[in-house]
């Protein structure tokens, strides 16, 4: 099982970069259609027939086929010629031909993002209402791709250009066998780039053409080779004012963590005045940790080898149970757990799996037999114990949850997988195999070598997934998020988390090809980032990579910091080219985030109606919820994790008067139904996980659980 591979479905391509389509560019040179015959002919060992007229967009030649004829007739041609080698000299012909861009139009705002090389594209509205494109590169064989879609696409109508699916391999000059080397497929993603970013001038055109006013863009950070961060939209100022956090807290945390030996895990979801405090005190104090979920418990045992004698937990409440729980099994159990606040620091993610709904659905695994339930890890101790009891139980990670499901199709015939409780990963994941079931086998064995089309198909009826669950984070990245970035955003880099809705999803899914997307958990996006960046710090030319944030805004503060880590790191350049990377938060205008005060949510309750028991207000002056006017994607239960809570548990440490009683983390003393310990049956899942994480295969144990039943053991 190739776990790297199948994470690589959702992880960015190996280093490809925006791919196009093509045909041939508006005119070609006398002596370049003379150089291209001698080309061709060189390439056949008899000679060839005679190629088609070159099409021309601005409508004075014989030829006025729409765009996608056009681009078909000339992927066509490409597709006859017999070798790889035939094909590139064929773009450097076309590249030849292709007219240079003057200097003016070889602007940084006329750059196309995410090309290997660099690529420029200018664009008017003629008085005729038609596109006039025109484009460069300082790539031979990118200006070949370059001058396929300006023959194509120059002289067209917006409405035509928006027409031609960026998706379709039949029009690609190369089509999907010639794009098969990754070398090739980092190249040929200049035709998808250069395509993506002509329909958004296309787009613009319609709008101005229209009357339609620009939309106000979303708010986002720049930070700048300095490391200087630039805000752009008021919920970005706020988030500004804490990347720089004030000294005399710093080292107020500092010396009460040292002095008290006291560990911090936290997730990348945190308050961002409290991540930037954290992240400046790591510094000086080593056991602190900013983390994924899963993460964070296994920090914490180290921690405790180190001499910690208090874990303080940041994040919610099944964080500070898993961590508590892992310490007592690593013989930690002396080591005090807390957690920030003396109420519930719930999740909508985690009550969902502990509705009776979810046991119902269990139930039903628990009928069809044989059957194996994911869980994901986001979820509680007690739920995974009383999952683990009713059908045998797997928990995964948003990294890890396709090779797990994968793996258990392959190693246990006609099996049945549960996933949940989140219902839009279940949906990516089905989404996901639906695609991989039109790959071909070769493309699916690089996947996961025990799969082929026949397997991925026969798997997707047994595949059952959650349908009544969702994190109210995740769940703001929804219809009007995805149409905003499909006109202003489609030509940035595209980054979501497995948990969001399906539009969001695909929306990555479909970038990820050309280089462009990622679709995972907060770990995979944050090194998204970071290798992008490293390809442009290496490259050392002036370039602006934007970045589109689809999960918490919490996790600026992370990608910040790394960002100012690499800058530091190539700072010995003596030239330093102009490199800045912009953070962009996608909002929704309608996104409020609805909780009561026991933590439940209720997402469809009216906002006016319930606006007394609301207890997270919405915008910059709280940082809470999602607003089209500041306030962003920001979990309200994570945001209950202050400094000053912090501090307090601090400074009462050690707790000798027992007033932390309600903060510290819940220990599972408590029985299951069928009298076992929530402990040990709750942690048999992650086991199982890890197993699965160091093998790549199931366990045993597990896998006799799935066909034998759990209450027998395997001899």
């Amino acid at each position: 099982m190739d776990t790297a591979a199948a994470s690589s479905l959702l992880a960015p391509a190996a280093k490809p970069r925006h791919a196009p389509r093509g045909i041939l560019p508006p005119l070609l040179h006398p002596r370049a259609a003379r150089a291209l015959l001698a080309v061709r002919c060189c390439a056949h060992s008899r000679a060839p027939p005679p190629p088609p007229p070159l099409p021309r967009a601005d409508g004075s030649s014989s030829s006025s086929a729409h765009p996608r004829l056009r681009l078909r007739r000339l992927a066509d041609e490409f597709r006859a010629l017999p070798t790889d080698a035939d094909r590139a000299r064929r773009l450097l012909s076309l590249s030849s031909a292709l007219p240079r861009l003057p200097g003016p139009d070889r602007a940084p705002g006329n750059r196309v993002m995410g090309c290997v090389a660099r690529v420029w594209l200018a664009s008017r509205l003629d008085t005729g209402g038609r596109m006039r494109f025109a484009a460069d590169s300082d790539s031979e064989l990118s200006r070949g791709y370059c001058a396929c879609l300006v023959a194509a696409l120059d002289g067209a109508a917006p409405e035509e250009v928006l027409a031609v699916d960026p998706a379709d391999p039949a029009l690609a000059p190369l089509g999907r066998a010639g794009m098969a080397a990754a070398a090739a497929r980092s190249r040929a993603s200049t035709w998808h780039n250069v395509l993506v970013a002509m329909q958004k001038r296309a787009r613009a055109a319609i709008a101005a053409r229209e009357g339609r006013h620009p939309e106000d863009p979303f708010p986002s950070l720049v930070i700048a080779r300095d490391g200087a961060v630039r805000a752009q939209g008021s919920y970005a100022e706020a988030q500004a004012m804490f990347l720089s956090p004030d000294d005399s807290k710093i080292s107020e945390l500092v010396h009460v963590l040292m002095k008290k030996k006291i560990g911090v895990v936290a997730h990348f979801y945190m308050d961002p005045e409290v991540q930037g405090i954290l992240t400046a005190a790591k510094k000086q104090w080593p056991h602190i940790h900013i983390s994924d979920s899963l993460v964070m418990a296994d920090s914490a045992v180290k921690m405790a080898e180190a001499g910690c004698d208090y874990i303080t937990v940041l994040g919610v409440d099944f964080m500070s149970e898993n961590v508590r729980t892992i310490l007592d099994q690593a013989g930690f159990n002396k080591v005090g757990v807390y957690r920030m606040s003396s109420e519930q620091i719930g999740c909508s993610l985690a009550d969902a799996a502990s509705s009776s709904q979810y046991t119902h659905f269990l139930k039903e695994a628990s009928g069809s037999f044989p059957s194996l339930h994911v869980i994901y890890i986001n979820t509680s101790l007690e739920t995974k114990a009383h999952a683990h009891e009713l059908v045998p139980t797997i928990t995964c990670t948003s990294s890890n949850v396709v090779p797990t499901i994968l793996q258990a199709f392959a190693q246990i015939p006609d099996l049945n997988v549960w996933y949940g409780p989140d219902s839009y990963m279940g949906a990516n994941i089905a989404d996901l195999f639906q695609r991989m079931a039109s790959m071909s086998d070769a493309e699916i064995t690089k996947i996961h070598r025990d799969h082929n089309r026949k397997s991925i198909s026969s798997l997707l009826p047994r595949l059952h997934y959650y349908q009544d669950g969702n994190c109210m984070v995740h769940d703001m990245f929804g219809h009007e998020v995805v149409e905003k970035i499909k006109e202003q955003y489609c030509d940035a880099f595209l980054t979501a988390h497995f948990e969001v809705p399906g539009e969001m999803f695909s929306l990555a899914m479909e970038a990820k090809p050309r280089g462009m997307g990622v679709v995972g958990s907060t770990q995979n996006i944050l090194d998204f980032i970071k290798d992008h960046l490293k390809e442009s710090l290496d490259r050392n030319i002036d370039e602006h990579l934007q970045f589109v944030l689809g999960t918490e805004s919490g996790m600026i503060t992370s990608i910040v910091a790394a960002v100012r880590e690499l800058f530091d790191l190539y700072s010995s350049y003596q030239e330093r080219a102009n490199i800045e990377v912009e953070i962009v938060f996608p909002v929704s205008s309608d996104a409020v985030s609805k909780t009561s005060i026991n933590g439940s949510h209720h997402p469809g309750s009216s906002v006016a109606s319930d606006f007394n028991n609301l207890n997270v207000v919405p915008g910059v002056s709280s940082g809470e919820g999602c607003s089209i006017h500041g306030g962003c994607a920001s979990c309200p239960y994570m945001k209950m994790n202050t400094l000053d809570s912090l501090l307090k548990i601090c400074y009462q440490l050690p707790d000798k008067d027992n007033k932390l009683s309600l903060y510290q983390a819940r220990k599972f003393n408590v029985k299951t139904p069928l009298g076992k310990s929530v402990a040990e049956v709750g942690c048999e899942p992650i086991l199982h996980m890890r197993h699965f994480q160091a093998t790549k295969r199931l366990s045993d144990k597990l896998v006799h659980q799935v066909v034998h039943g759990n209450g027998e053991e395997p001899s």
